[in-house]
């Protein structure tokens, strides 16, 4: 019996949260006894690729720009009729739209992922229009899941959430604060409004306004690059805010991550936040906006604090907490990873795409 062949169509293969989890979804498939191969409709920076090609996955990466649709339409089109896909699955916009719109041409069935937690207006109508032409909508969190429900009109019976995240056991744990170190803060992610680190500055402002003084000496670490770098330490030189330092793209998150003491992410809008999950499963307590599934996995007074999204005095409260009784950050890192770990087990993650596949297969 010939196998199924399973076209994974993604917008790029830029570093970020939808193409990181690529080969653990497809390792789930292959156990399913699907071929796979990922169509990769633009380059970018090609942060995710080493991790593909470390998995032994099949990657095609069309040469081409982000605006080309047409050509982009044909070359997916050749490729998924030179190697007879049997299935098509689509990752973000660009390709969920393409894959809809190919799907009666081609006669295959399209299973589409939504990791977005907003998308941009055309997009959003022009996915509503499509939307019934998948077989089944894959949602990577539970408040995504809720978002495709509502705003592309997927019924319920058509849409199923597999998390895209599987805590490893053998994550790095963060060493823990002893009285006289300095203690380390930090953030993994693009220097980006929907990140909110212009809140995080405004936040560390106030606190120096009111006259706070930590009872420890604190620094805070954002790894990340993006459009928003000089206008971030910009306002951070003019908000007098010493204490946080941009240190760029990092290649070794989890190695970050264990350096760290608590981690922070004031999003004003996420999906499932891969940074903030693994955080959490290296030990660390996170103060979070509460915003897609961290509003879920962050508990506040277990293993973090939640603040409302761009809540610039709710922020600075959390921070105020967090630093004034650093030995308690231990105790919310062993209950983080503890969470972390059954929540988002491995078996469980393999469990769910298994199920998925079932339906489409």
């Amino acid at each position: 019996m010939t196998p199924p062949k399973v076209a994974y169509v993604i917008n790029s293969l830029e570093g970020g949260g939808a193409a990181l989890p690529v080969p653990a979804i497809l390792e789930v498939l292959r156990g399913c006894g699907a071929e796979v191969r990922v169509l990769a409709l633009t380059r970018r920076d090609a942060r995710a690729l080493p991790a593909m090609e470390a998995a032994g996955l099949d990657v095609r990466i069309r040469d081409g720009g982000e605006t080309d649709h047409l050509a982009a339409a044909r070359w997916l089109t050749q490729e998924l009729r030179v190697w007879n896909a049997t299935h098509m699955w689509t990752s973000l916009s660009r390709a969920t739209i393409l894959g809809l719109l190919l799907a009666p041409k081609l006669g295959i069935p399209v299973v589409s992922w939504q990791h977005n937690a907003f998308l941009k207006p055309w997009n959003t109508r022009l996915m509503r229009v499509l939307q019934k032409r998948a077989a089944l909508w894959v949602a990577d969190s539970r408040s995504v899941a809720e978002l495709t429900a509502t705003r592309l009109k997927v019924s319920p019976d058509r849409l199923e959430t597999w998390p895209i995240y599987a805590a490893d056991p053998t994550m790095p744990q963060a060493q823990l604060w002893q009285p006289g170190q300095t203690l380390r803060l930090g953030s993994l992610g693009r220097l980006h409004p929907a990140k909110g680190y212009d809140i995080l500055i405004e936040a560390l402002a106030l606190l120096r306004a009111e006259g706070f003084t930590s009872p420890v000496p604190f620094d805070i670490a954002i790894a990340g690059d993006g459009g928003q770098s000089e206008q971030l330490m910009a306002a951070a030189r003019s908000a007098g805010v010493e204490a946080l330092r941009f240190t760029g793209y990092t290649a070794d998150p989890r190695s970050f991550l264990a350096g760290l003491h608590l981690y922070l992410q004031p999003s004003r809008r996420e999906g499932f936040c891969i940074a903030g999950h693994e955080a959490l499963t290296a030990s660390l307590p996170v103060i979070a906006s509460r915003v897609g599934e961290l509003a879920f996995s962050v508990r506040p007074d277990v293993n973090g604090w939640l603040v409302e999204p761009e809540d610039v005095p709710g922020l600075a409260a959390a921070l105020r907490d967090a630093l004034s009784n650093p030995p308690r950050l231990a105790e919310y890192g062993r209950a983080a990873r503890t969470q972390i770990l059954e929540d988002y087990s491995q078996a469980r993650f393999e469990q769910t795409g298994r199920a998925i596949w079932d339906r489409v297969d």
